[in-house]
Order: structure tokens, then sequence, then C-alpha cells
């Protein structure tokens, strides 16, 4: 056999080691942020407007300014606190995500794992018996013997096309995937807790209120009926009486059983059964309302938000999966070696040695296009992933920019709510005043409690919507509770290489 010169041996040992170094398929890139300097079409006004009761505070929105961690305590009601931190811990979604992190961080432990060469090691012990005459010795007769092997084997793909290196950094991705979900899940939480407790104190307030119409209404009732039996009034006005308090106590088990699912949502977002349950409620007036609104630049958003982070770790799986589908193609080399002992006689086991290097080259010939229809369908899926990418960041801006306004005409809407609750009041007390003087009708004062009724409760519903919305944009921004770093959790992948994009579709970058 020929031998090549030491020189040309090495220049071969060094090339194989640099196309080691290599790694096909595109680098992945974070995508850059959208280039604009606001949410809305229009700009915002410095700060929201501002109505002379508890809950009409005018709320400032300071650009540029850093989101806090723990949002939700700055409504300043330590029982919405021990009802979020109580969720955090027990909540079978968070432990879902957390097991859900826990597999994907170990499929990446175990993929990484493959970088590595393998060492196996083995023992056989056999009794066999041969006939002599097949090895030319006639009338030799049969040898019955035993025969002990143990071995240390290992085993080492080259990488030299950087196909393994792409899937270890396609599993990193997945983990970060994952570890956004988990973050994804613990904002998603706490933004329903906060709410759901919100709707329940709406509901709940708005049942008392209702308790109290109904009390009023049957008092008036009383005077209706005497007035009646003394021949003052037609029939046709009791009747209207009773018809109105029939009304609003038909109103009164709506409220009852929306407060009653408000309660049960809360059980089970605190890994409860409706059933086990203990309600500790407070009331509106303990809530505070937020004033200075930190909204962070558009451009901090992207890296910001969780679902976005998640939409880019996808995207980064599927790049690294072009690598892998490309290395593919290209032909696989394999490493062998294995050393031992053998011996008839267990004794004699470790006396000598024997041994094998082998080496293997695999180059894919015929396989009816599989392949490169694999590769083709790695670039779509990465196609697949850009846009998806791009509507959530769509998605994102406009949550934002939904808040933002919606906080604006909330504002606008207590205002009017509350002028409206406060002129219903008063209509309603002067026309009752002059029914107890018999100057009005119970058909004026019915029409002045129905327009009371409803004033009012639109006003606890408008005090309610600021404290929503206030949650929602504090979500939107990717507020959360504790603000984590996926890169943090995961050791850093190795490097990558470069190759020729399949279609100019195929890019990564901003909507």
């Amino acid at each position: 056999m020929m031998q090549l010169p030491s020189r040309t041996r090495l220049s071969l040992f060094a090339s194989a080691l640099f196309a080691s170094g290599c790694a096909l398929g595109p680098d992945f890139t974070t995508p850059a942020a959208p280039e604009t300097a606001r949410y809305t079409s229009e700009a915002l006004p410095g700060a929201t407007v501002s109505t002379a009761v508890v809950g009409g505070e005018a709320q400032q929105f300071l650009a540029g300014k850093a989101l806090p961690d723990r949002w939700w305590t700055l409504f300043g009601a330590p029982k919405l606190d021990a009802l979020v931190e109580q969720a955090l811990i027990a909540s079978p979604s968070v432990a879902s995500a957390q097991a859900a992190l826990r597999v994907a961080q170990l499929n990446y432990r175990a993929e990484r794992s493959s970088l590595f060469p393998t060492v196996d090691g083995t023992f056989d012990a056999s009794r066999q018996k041969i006939d002599t005459a097949t090895f030319g010795n006639p009338g030799g007769g049969g040898v019955i013997y035993n025969l002990y092997n143990t071995s240390v084997g290992v085993s080492y793909g080259l990488d030299l096309w950087g196909g393994t290196r792409r899937g270890v950094e396609a599993e990193r991705a997945a983990a970060e995937f994952q570890q956004w979900q988990l973050e994804a899940t613990y904002q998603t939480l706490i933004a329903n807790v906060v709410t759901t407790a919100f709707r329940e104190i709406e509901q709940r307030t708005l049942m008392v209120g209702q308790e109290l119409v109904i009390r009023q209404q049957e008092s008036l009732l009383k005077i209706t009926q005497a007035r009646y039996d003394s021949g003052a009034i037609a029939r046709s006005e009791l009747l209207s009486m009773q018809s109105q308090v029939a009304t609003e106590r038909g109103k009164l088990p709506a409220y009852k059983l929306a407060m009653t699912q408000a309660q049960n949502q809360l059980a089970v977002y605190l890994g409860k059964l409706p059933s086990e349950y203990v309600s500790a409620p407070f009331e509106l007036d303990e809530l505070n309302l937020p004033q200075e609104l930190p909204i962070s630049l558009p451009s901090s958003l992207v890296r910001q938000r969780p679902d976005i982070r998640a939409a880019e770790a996808t995207m980064h799986e599927a790049s690294a999966r072009v690598g892998v589908a490309t290395a593919n193609l290209l032909p696989q080399i394999a490493l062998t070696a294995k050393f031992g002992t053998q011996a008839s006689v267990i004794d004699q086991l470790f006396t000598g040695n024997v041994w094998s290097i082998a080496g293997n080259v695999t180059q894919p010939l015929f396989n009816a296009g599989k392949l490169r229809a694999e590769r083709r369908a790695a670039f779509a899926t990465l196609d697949k992933t850009a846009a998806d990418y791009r509507q959530t960041v769509l998605d994102a801006f406009r949550n934002v920019a939904d808040a933002l306004r919606a906080l604006e005409t909330d504002a606008e809407y207590l205002q009017a709510q509350y002028t409206a609750a406060d002129l219903s009041a008063q209509s309603l007390k002067l026309t009752e005043s002059q029914y107890k003087l018999g100057s009005s009708s119970s058909l004026a004062v019915l029409d002045a409690q129905t327009r009371d009724t409803q004033a009012r409760a639109g006003y606890i519903a408008a005090r309610v919507s600021r404290l929503s919305d206030t949650a929602a944009l504090f979500q939107a921004l990717g507020g959360g509770w504790a603000t984590r770093n996926a890169d943090a959790e995961l050791p850093n992948g190795p490097p990558g290489g470069t190759l020729p994009t399949e279609s100019a579709s195929s890019s990564v970058g901003a909507p």
C-alpha cells in the first residue's frame, strides 16, 4: 500500500480539523427592533384627565422609564398581593410550564453529549465447539473450549459539516423557547389573578348596590300600597311599582352568579377546588390607582415581551434545523477504536491484548429525494417562523397601543360617569322628596331610580376598567414578576458557520 508523506498526512489532518470548525446553515442573528418612536398613531398626552373623586386621579405616561417588577403591588392592596403570591406557588399551569422547561433542558443536554466520543465497556463469556476438519485437519474431531473477552470501545462521529453542532444549537433554542414560555405563564397568571380579582370586586360592589336599591324600592312600595289602599292612586301605579321591584330583584342573581364565577376562577388560579376556596373580599376603595405609568421605548419591547422572545427562539431553532438538513446531504465520517483482551482461560484474560481501529464514510447516493425535500422543508419552516415572529411583534405593539388608548378613554369615561351618577343621585333625592309630599308620582320615582342605578353601575364599571386596563398595560409592556434571562439558564452553544441560503425569502429580520 502506498504510504503518504508525513507532511501530506499532517496537511490532511489539519484540513479535517479546519473543516470540523465550520457549521453549515445560516448563522442566526437577533432580529432588529422595529424603527418607530411611539406605539400609537398619534402622540399620547402627558397625562389623562382627572376627576375629583377616589379612583379619578390623573395617570401620567412616563416614556422611556423602566418597567417595575412585582407591578401588582402598585395597587397597594395586601390582599391582592397575597392572591398573586399564592397563585405563583400553587398554580398547576406554572408547574406544567416548569416541567416542560426541565424536559427541554434535559433534551438539550442529551443532544449536547453527541459532541463527545462515546466510550463503552464490554465483557463476553462463551463456550464453543468447532470441528477442526473445517480448518484442514481431517479426522481431527470436535474441540470444545471457553472464550472470554473484555474490551473498551470508543466511537466518534467527525462533525465535519457542523450538523451535530447545529442539532445541539436547535435543542438549545428549544430550551430557550420553553424558558420564555414559562415567563409568559407567570405573567399571564399574574394578570389573570389581578383582573379576576377586580372583576370579583366589581360584581360584589354591584350586588351590594343592587340590594340597597331593592330595599329602597320595597320601602317605596309600602308607601305606594298604603296610598292605593286609601284610594289616593290608581291600581296601575301600584302594579308598575310592583313590577319594578320584581325586575330589580331579578337582576340580583346575575350579579351573584358573576361574583361566584370570578371566585371559582380565582380558586383555579390558586390551585384549589372551588369548594376549598375561602374568599377574602376587599373593597374597591382599598385599591390605589397607579398614577405613574412607565412606558418603555418601542425598541425595548421586543426584548421584554416573553411571547416575542419565544417566537425568536422558535425561529432560531428552525434556522439551526436548516444546517442539520444540509449536513445530512454530505458524507458522514465515523471513527471507532477497540482495545481489550481475549483468552480461553479466565485467569489468563489480562495476559495479552487485542485492538482494532476503523473508519467509516457514508455518502447518501439514492433516497428518492428524501434528504433534499427535508432540506427544502427546513427552509420553509424557517420562512414560517420568521412570518410568525413578525406577526407576534405586530400583535404586541397593538396590545400596547390598545392599552394606552384604553387608559386615556377610561379616564374620560370615568369623568362622564361620575357626573352622571352625581346628577342622577340629586335627581332621585329630589323626586323621592316630592313623592313623599304627594307632588310626584311613583312612576317618576321609578324612572329616577332606574337612571340612578344605571349611572352608579356605570361609574363602578369605569373605576374597575381603569384598574384592569392599567394591569393590561403592564402585561402588554412585558412587565413580569421577576424578569429572567433565558441565556443565564443555559450554557453557550457552539459557534455556527455559514451556508448560502436556499431562497431569498429565508431571511430573519424585523417586521
